[in-house]
């Protein structure tokens, strides 16, 4: 046996420590406990738990019942163990998307009689963190619903093929307790002309752009969003207004709503949002 002055110790001491460095890292769990809601932290390998989640009803969205209905029905089959598909949203700013998603969350976990769904929320910049996150969640006995939003990538970002990995091809696949929500204002994920130079400049143009779009194909549900009319607009508008207790007569509510959407130039869920925040404030009335 080597003593401490033995001088073969620091090597055998590195040897120990490069074996360990080899070794499979031990079993971890991320057990989502204490909230409905979660953002992951990749940097500390954590899920925070977000007290109160910032969203609306389901029934005070308007314009998007076809696409509430697909992904209350696809969220539902999934909490109760079924087969459900990754979901993309991807269309107009403003329409509700993100807001979607939030709100069938709740809505779905009001029906439960087991334990709620997880909502757990990955920022785009964390994407390239996504295995680790499910090789933690894989363990848990909860079903988990990963959110991340406004997801897109640019020319130089390759973090897109970790997601396509862990979306369907990888080995070992998405854990059969986790589904995958995203939304996007593109459809593809990435932007036309991104698309349209791998197209013009590669050796072989198919296979560079069928490697880009392909992601958007791992998504089995793909649900789009566009710009709403003015008497959609104005729907949005009245339910808000009704639901707040607003106190407004529908001619002058509807004449500064069009005013508001003008002056922004979109009509939008979230631009009829915004306009019932600024009338809820000027009534002195809060929107709880």
């Amino acid at each position: 046996m080597p003593t401490d002055a033995d001088p073969q110790l620091p090597i055998l001491t590195r040897i120990a420590e490069a074996l360990e460095r080899m070794s499979p890292p031990p079993a971890s769990t991320l057990e989502p406990t204490g909230a409905d809601a979660f953002v992951w932290h990749a940097e500390w390998e954590t899920l925070q738990p977000v007290p109160r989640v910032n969203r609306v009803e389901l029934d005070l969205l308007r314009g998007v019942d076809r696409q509430a209905d697909q992904l209350y029905a696809n969220t539902e089959r999934f909490a109760r163990g079924l087969p459900a598909n990754n979901a993309l949203l991807w269309g107009a700013r403003g329409m509700g998307k993100s807001s979607l998603v939030k709100a069938v969350h709740a809505t779905v976990n009001a029906t439960l009689d087991g334990a709620p769904l997880a909502l757990i929320e990955i920022h785009r910049e964390e994407i390239p963190s996504l295995p680790r996150l499910l090789y933690g969640l894989a363990g848990s006995e909860r079903r988990c619903l990963l959110f991340c939003d406004d997801l897109s990538f640019d020319m130089q970002d390759s973090s897109y093929k970790s997601l396509k990995a862990v979306l369907e091809g990888g080995v070992e696949g998405r854990p059969d307790n986790v589904l995958f929500y995203a939304t996007s204002n593109r459809r593809h994920l990435m932007p036309r002309d991104m698309i349209e130079n791998e197209r013009s400049s590669a050796i072989n143009p198919s296979e560079a752009v069928e490697e880009k779009v392909s992601l958007s194909d791992r998504f089995g549900l793909w649900l789009g969003f566009h710009n709403c009319d003015q008497d959609t607009f104005l729907a949005m508008v009245d339910g808000y207004a009704e639901r707040y207790g607003l106190d407004l007569d529908r001619e002058t509510l509807h004449a500064e709503a069009k005013e508001w959407a003008t002056t922004r130039g979109a009509r939008s869920g979230r631009v009829a949002w915004q306009y019932i925040q600024d009338l809820a404030g000027r009534q002195g009335k809060r929107l709880d």
